[in-house]
C-alpha cells in the first residue's frame, strides 16, 4: 500500500526542483511563469489537494507506510540539502512530532515562498452571512484561477471561475454575483476595462470589483481605483489578506444591499398602501395630475371611478377588525385582477378606493365598472371557516365633459356618482354625464 504514497513524494520533489533551479539571490518566481501544464495540473490536484489530504494523518495501523514515507521523504531531504534548515527538526523527528502533511507543506513553502499554500484559518474569519455568496475569479493564468479558487472554496464560498474580461461581464449580466476578482493583465478585454463595463452595467446596485495586479504596477492600481475599483490586491499575496480583502468586501455589500433593501421598502410605503398592497392617497395624486395634463395635451379620454366597500363599518363592528382587513384586502385584490395594466388602483381612504382610467371613454368605464362590481360580489369572502357577502357601489365620472375641466372637479363628480349609488340602495353603479345628470346602468342583467 506504501506505493501510492510514491507520486505524490514525486511531485513534492518537483516543487523542489523547481524552486531552486528558478529562484535568484533575494527573488522569488511565481509558479505560472514557470510550470509547464502538465506539472501545472500535477501540482493543483496532486500536491495542493492529494499532498496534503493523503498525508493529514498517518493511522496507527499503517506503521510500515510511515516509514516508507519517511525514508522517501529523508532521501529527497538530502538530495536539496534540506534537514536542519531554519532549526526545523530533521527527517522521522519532524515526522514524529508533526503531522506529515506539514512537512509537506514546509518543503512547498521553501521551494516557493512568494506563492502562498493554503492553511486553514477559523471559521469566524469568513462574515457568517456571506458564507454563499458568490464570487467570480477572472484569471487567464490557469494555475493563479485555480488556486484562488480552491482557497475560496476551502472557506465555504461558492465560486466561478472565467479566463477573460469578457466572459467576467457575460457572467455578472445573468446576476447573482457578490464579487468579482479580476486580473489586470488579460488578453482581449483587460482587468481595467472589464471593471470599467461591470461598475457601468451595475451603476444602480453595489457589485464590489477587486483587482489582483503585481506588485510594482503602480499606476494600473491607481487608475483602477479611479475607474472604480473597491480594492485591489498585490501578486504574490498572502492567502490571508486575500481572504481578509474578500471578506471586507462582502461585509461592505452586506450593508450596502441591507441599506438598499431599507430604502425600496421605504419608497415602497411612501406609494403604497401597506394592508392592501395598492397605491396610497399621496401617490393616487401625483399620478392623477399626470394622467390629467397627458388627456389634455392629446386630447385623450379620461375616467375616474370612486368604489366603496357597502356596510363596512358591520364587519369591523360584528365581526373584529381583523375580519375587516380580510375583507379589504381581498376586495382590493379582486379590484386589481378586473382591472388593465394601465389602469391606476388606489385606496382612497378607508373603505374607499379609486381607480384611474386613461384612454377609456363612457362605454369603456362602464364595462369596467361592470367588471369589477361582479368580480367583488360574485364570490363570498372567506375568513376562519366563515363567509362573508360583500358587495360594492361604484361611482364613474369622465373627462371631457362639460362640468369636468379640471382634475378636481373629475374627483368631485365621481364622489357625487358614488353617493348617489349609495343614497338609491347600494350595490350599483352611476355615471356622472357630461350633461348633468345621473345614469344608473342595469347591473341586475
Amino acid at each position: 500500500m506504501a506505493q501510492r504514497f510514491r507520486g505524490p513524494l514525486e511531485v513534492a520533489e518537483g516543487f523542489l526542483r523547481l524552486g531552486q533551479a528558478h529562484r535568484g539571490p533575494g527573488e522569488s518566481v511565481a509558479f505560472s511563469e514557470h510550470l509547464t501544464e502538465e506539472l501545472r495540473r500535477e501540482a493543483v490536484v496532486a500536491a495542493l489537494e492529494g499532498i496534503l489530504g493523503r498525508f493529514e494523518t498517518v493511522p496507527d495501523g499503517l506503521r510500515e507506510e510511515q516509514d516508507v514515507v519517511d525514508e522517501t521523504a529523508d532521501a529527497i531531504e538530502e538530495r536539496h540539502g534540506i534537514p536542519g534548515a531554519r532549526g526545523r527538526p530533521t527527517g522521522r523527528e519532524f515526522t514524529r512530532q508533526r503531522r506529515p502533511g506539514e512537512r509537506l507543506l514546509w518543503w512547498i513553502r521553501s521551494a516557493f515562498r512568494s506563492y502562498p499554500v493554503p492553511v486553514e484559518l477559523p471559521a469566524s474569519d469568513t462574515p457568517p452571512d456571506k458564507k454563499d455568496a458568490l464570487i467570480v475569479v477572472a484569471e487567464d493564468d490557469r494555475m493563479t484561477r485555480e488556486y484562488v479558487a480552491g482557497l475560496l472554496k476551502g472557506h465555504g464560498f461558492r465560486v466561478e471561475t472565467v479566463q477573460s474580461g469578457q466572459e467576467a461581464i457575460d457572467r455578472v449580466t445573468r446576476g447573482g454575483v457578490d464579487l468579482v476578482l479580476l486580473d489586470i493583465m488579460m488578453p482581449g478585454l483587460s482587468g481595467l476595462d472589464s471593471c470599467r463595463l461591470i461598475k457601468t452595467l451595475t451603476k444602480d446596485s453595489f457589485l464590489p470589483v477587486m483587482l489582483l495586479t503585481a506588485k510594482t504596477d503602480t499606476d494600473s492600481r491607481v487608475e483602477g481605483l479611479k475607474i472604480g475599483a473597491d480594492d485591489y490586491i498585490c501578486k504574490p499575496f498572502d492567502e490571508r489578506e486575500l481572504l481578509a480583502r474578500v471578506g471586507g468586501m462582502l461585509r461592505i455589500k452586506g450593508l450596502h444591499d441591507d441599506v438598499h433593501r431599507a430604502k425600496r421598502r421605504l419608497t415602497k410605503l411612501a406609494v403604497q398602501d401597506e394592508l392592501t398592497g395598492l397605491y396610497n392617497y399621496r401617490y393616487l395624486h401625483t399620478r392623477l395630475a399626470e394622467e390629467f395634463k397627458r388627456a389634455e395635451r392629446y386630447r385623450d379620454p379620461l375616467a375616474c371611478a370612486m368604489v366603496d366597500i357597502d356596510h363596512f363599518k358591520q364587519f369591523n363592528d360584528q365581526h373584529g377588525h381583523d375580519v375587516g382587513d380580510v375583507v379589504l384586502a381581498e376586495v382590493a385584490h379582486r379590484i386589481r385582477g378586473a382591472v388593465r395594466e394601465i389602469d391606476v388602483v388606489a385606496r382612497y381612504g378607508g373603505e374607499e378606493f379609486l381607480l384611474v382610467l386613461p384612454s377609456t371613454h363612457f362605454s369603456g368605464a362602464l364595462t369596467v365598472a361592470d367588471r369589477v362590481w361582479r368580480a367583488v360580489g360574485g364570490v363570498p369572502v372567506r375568513k376562519a371557516g366563515k363567509e362573508f357577502d360583500v358587495t360594492v357601489s361604484l361611482g364613474i365620472a369622465l373627462y371631457p365633459s362639460r362640468d369636468v375641466r379640471t382634475k378636481d372637479q373629475l374627483l368631485k363628480a365621481a364622489d357625487r356618482a358614488l353617493y348617489q349609488a349609495k343614497d338609491d340602495g347600494r350595490d350599483r353603479i352611476c355615471v356622472f354625464q357630461h350633461q348633468g345628470y345621473i345614469y344608473k346602468p342595469d347591473v341586475g342583467s
